[in-house]
């Protein structure tokens, strides 16, 4: 099988249209586009797992992610053909339609463009004969791409931090997670078993757990890998710590996937992607513009 980077734009939408239908019902029918994307990437081996971090610079000086436009469009043309539906923005589910599909990957895909390309077509010719018109679909202007607009400056001003100020950021993230930071465990950039953060957080009303937190600021090319899982595992043992975050600006090998949720003590993973919508959700360091761009405070200035 090709190789999914190497197929050109269409034979991407039309090779994930089943996996999103497969993982929709096993998630019950109804799914956050963002979890859903982060999900098919996970279950399909052909897609390399850092795509969620490949940025690309458009002509216009505008970083995009080029996984997303085949990726939304997949879903676009899903609806059109009638197998999904969008009750609103972000939220995707399943038609009667969808439900009932049982063929394969290349049946799925022709039969959705046998009825999306024409209304593709529609949409084109409507364009040219009104100069008023905003219909226009070109990837680049795309809704759901354009409102990830603020993805790659923000992922680059991550990159550009120094060692302590992200795992000073990580920190800040976690505490907005209601976890209440140690000021003693987890603050120097050497000496601390391999945490780069530790807290408390009641999982009840009477029970306070202990959280180890682990930040790693790479290179988005390069994925964090099981071993990495599996010692900073080891430094959870050595705080007698209940649970653990692990934060990284790449993303992790499926395997490394497969190591945190193994054992007694499940490993919550936050990649690069996931980092991003955190930060925005709880507005850290950014301030949000509209209601879907964000700009960046000072505390992302160059420090030299």
């Amino acid at each position: 099988m090709t190789n999914f980077t190497d197929m050109n734009r269409q034979d991407q939408q039309a090779y994930l249209m089943k996996p999103i239908i497969d993982e929709l019902k096993q998630v019950g029918g109804q799914a956050a586009t963002r979890d859903l994307k982060r999900a098919v990437v996970e279950r399909e081996e052909n897609i390399p797992e850092n795509i969620l971090t490949m940025y690309k610079t458009s002509r216009n000086g505008r970083k995009y992610l080029p996984f997303n436009y085949a990726f939304n469009f997949a879903i676009s043309n899903l609806i059109m053909a009638g197998m999904l539906k969008r009750p609103k923005q972000g939220i995707v589910v399943l038609t009667e339609k969808g439900r009932e599909y049982k063929g394969s990957r290349t049946e799925l895909s022709d039969t959705v463009y046998k009825i999306s390309l024409p209304q593709w077509q529609k949409k084109i010719e409507q364009n040219k004969k009104s100069k008023e018109s905003n219909i226009d679909i070109r990837e680049e202007e795309s809704l759901d791409n354009l409102e990830e607009d603020w993805k790659g400056p923000l992922l680059n001003a991550l990159l550009n931090l120094s060692p302590g100020k992200f795992e000073l950021f990580c920190r800040a993230l976690v505490a907005k997670m209601n976890v209440d930071i140690d000021e003693a465990i987890g603050t120097s950039l050497t000496g601390d078993g391999g945490v780069d953060g530790y807290g408390y957080i009641k999982t009840d009303d009477f029970r306070t757990a202990r959280v180890a937190i682990q930040a790693k600021k790479w290179n988005p090319s390069n994925s964090v890998s099981s071993p990495e899982i599996d010692k900073f595992r080891g430094a959870m043992d050595k705080f007698r710590a209940e649970y653990g975050i692990f934060i990284t600006t790449s993303t992790f090998t499926r395997d490394a996937i497969k190591a945190s949720r193994a054992g007694t003590r499940v490993i919550t993973l936050i990649d690069g992607d996931h980092l991003l919508e955190l930060i925005a959700k709880y507005e850290l360091y950014v301030t949000k513009k509209v209601i879907t761009t964000y700009e960046l405070d000072d505390f992302f200035e160059d420090e030299n």
